[in-house]
């Protein structure tokens, strides 16, 4: 396969984190948009980025774009592609998802119907039959429709990347893999400085703060659709990536990462959590209340998502646990704080103004991740900010 557009999306507001992620493992980023990095590459670069990539969502093949005001110019140029270069005789298809944002045509249901009518007609007339038996391995579609420009690209990936495979159990309300990734690199934190997540639920940004401390590639133990894609990729670029990898890992980093929680059930299942990720061995999970949060070492960070008062009767809490937060947050010694939520009296009730508030979509949530940041360790007598 020659090179290609490839397509990352991600969660609004953290595109410039998956563009310098992209840049890292060595490709070419054509665009940034909201929600998704375009970026240039080969057969190789679909199963790389499948596997070393932790804030995107997916990786898309691009496979075409154009104008459509009407369903005539969508059937039209759907029919165009050469979904022969992509797609066996035997291959299934269909659109897998529609979005649309400030365009003439909307209708999930009807752009999916015309599309997979317009691919069979194209798909007939080059394999000369009348029938698609779609016996054979799967092609997904994704399309984006976007002041009436149409983008479609088939997924490589099939379940989200957030699904790394080892958060098989999960407490209420909790972040994604690829989001809490994001946060994390957002932040100064790096493996040599302790982390603390006080509501840590199921583990989710202490397990990926030790995948990252530990080099550990996130999509390494998991399977994509694309590696069925014989036609397109041969096994062997899967098995090199997989194989690059695990040559990566520095097993024998040292860690200081903790996460606490009320819930000794929700305990157990982060400690689960993170042995099948690989990680455990670098964290320390333990049943505590925020109130008991307190560490003699200088320079920490907190890095967390609070509950988020779903209920009534949860958010006439929230004030204390965000007060309890500020309170023992100001009592560790040159410590950096990060919190995202919905949150929107955080400042006030840990009584100190954020140094950088960002507004990150969550799924359709809006919620913001507020920085509260300390110095940095001193380096030549002089303390730097963080």
């Amino acid at each position: 396969m020659q090179r290609m557009e490839l397509i990352a999306p991600c969660h609004f507001g953290l595109e410039a984190v998956l563009k310098k992620e992209i840049i890292d493992i060595g490709y070419d980023v054509i665009s940034v948009e909201d929600g998704r990095v375009t970026f240039e590459g080969d057969a190789e670069a679909i199963c790389r980025a499948n596997i070393f990539l932790r804030t995107a969502e997916r990786v898309l093949l691009k496979v075409g774009s154009f104008k459509a005001y009407t369903f005539e110019e969508l059937f039209q140029g759907t029919k165009d592609i050469r979904w022969e270069d992509y797609i066996p005789k035997d291959g299934k298809f269909w659109v897998a998802k529609a979005t649309s944002v400030k365009s003439k045509l909307f209708s999930p249901s009807d752009i999916q119907s015309i599309m997979k009518k317009a691919m069979v007609e194209r798909l007939k007339s080059v394999y000369h039959t009348e029938w698609f038996p779609e016996t054979g391995n799967e092609y997904p579609l994704r399309v984006f429709f976007m002041k009436d420009e149409v983008t479609i690209g088939i997924d490589t990936t099939g379940n989200s990347l957030h699904r790394r495979g080892y958060r098989l159990l999960t407490s209420k309300a909790p972040i994604t893999e690829t989001l809490a990734a994001a946060l994390i690199m957002l932040t100064p934190w790096n493996k040599d400085r302790i982390l603390v997540d006080p509501f840590c639920g199921s583990g989710t940004f202490a397990i990926e703060a030790a995948m990252m401390g530990a080099n550990i590639a996130p999509g390494m133990n998991r399977n994509f659709t694309a590696e069925k894609w014989t036609n397109l990729i041969n096994k062997k670029e899967w098995y090199d990536a997989v194989e690059e990898a695990g040559d990566l890992i520095t097993g024998d980093v040292e860690m200081n990462i903790q996460g606490y929680d009320l819930d000794g059930e929700v305990i157990k299942a982060a400690r689960e959590n993170a042995r099948k990720a690989g990680v455990d061995k670098y964290i320390h999970f333990q049943q505590r209340d925020v109130a008991e949060l307190n560490n003699p070492k200088k320079y920490g960070f907190i890095i967390t998502n609070p509950p988020y008062g779903e209920r009534i009767s949860e958010k006439n809490e929230l004030p204390k646990i965000y007060r309890t937060l500020g309170e023992r947050f100001a009592n560790l010694d040159s410590w950096s704080a990060y919190v995202i939520t919905p949150y929107e009296n955080v400042e006030q009730d840990m009584g100190r103004k954020a140094d950088k508030n960002r507004k990150i979509y969550n799924g359709m949530m809006k919620t913001y991740f507020y920085s509260f940041m300390g110095p940095k360790p001193q380096k030549n007598g002089r303390k730097q900010e963080n």
